[in-house]
């Protein structure tokens, strides 16, 4: 499916908040595709896609995935919002007829996941450094990208992980999984 495509049925779905982040997302999935290598067409649609499925109810969410026998956490079942992602995926692959890779990078990229590839990087840094986000640190984790992508993935997980402290609120055990990975194989992916 072709990216105006794509757009127009993201547009559909959500606010027009919502719609302007997933384009701010989309343009710095593109800037760091470049960056990295890697293909612009596959990072834009990824990046206008990603929240598809955000703005959904949450007992719609916790419909969709019994109906769809999406496997979900005890900690997805107490806070819904992070259903998201994984509901993103599947309607990416079913009706936007989006990669499994691609359907990947949308259900990591609120938590991350062991074994990142270079896609679900891209994904995972691009919303939270968004233009609209107004990220205080992007001149430093610009520099990280400088040196390794994987170093600003663990620095956004780390600050994930502060946050959760701060709010003493739970961490999904993915973004923990996704860090101690990252830190065993450094150098080595």
């Amino acid at each position: 499916m072709e990216l105006n495509e794509i757009k127009a049925i993201v547009k559909e779905k959500l606010s027009e908040k919502r719609f302007y982040h997933c384009e701010c997302v989309m343009n710095r999935c593109i800037e760091l595709a470049k960056k990295f290598g890697y293909n612009t067409d596959i990072a834009a649609k990824v990046g206008i896609a990603h929240d598809i499925a955000k703005e959904m109810p949450s007992d719609s969410k916790l419909k969709y995935v019994e109906e769809n026998n999406i496997l979900i956490d005890e900690i997805e079942r107490e806070n819904p919002t992070l259903l998201h992602a994984k509901i993103g995926a599947d309607i990416a692959i079913k009706k936007l007829e989006f990669s499994e890779e691609m359907g990947q990078a949308i259900r990591a990229h609120t938590t991350g996941i062991p074994n990142m590839s270079l896609l679900d990087k891209i994904l995972f840094i691009a919303d939270r450094t968004s233009i609209e986000r107004g990220f205080q640190d992007i001149e430093y984790l610009n520099s990280l990208l400088d040196k390794s992508i994987d170093e600003a993935v663990i620095y956004i997980i780390d600050k994930k992980i502060m946050l959760q402290i701060e709010k003493r609120a739970a961490m999904h055990t993915d973004s923990i999984i996704a860090r101690n990975y990252l830190l065993k194989n450094r150098g080595k992916i």
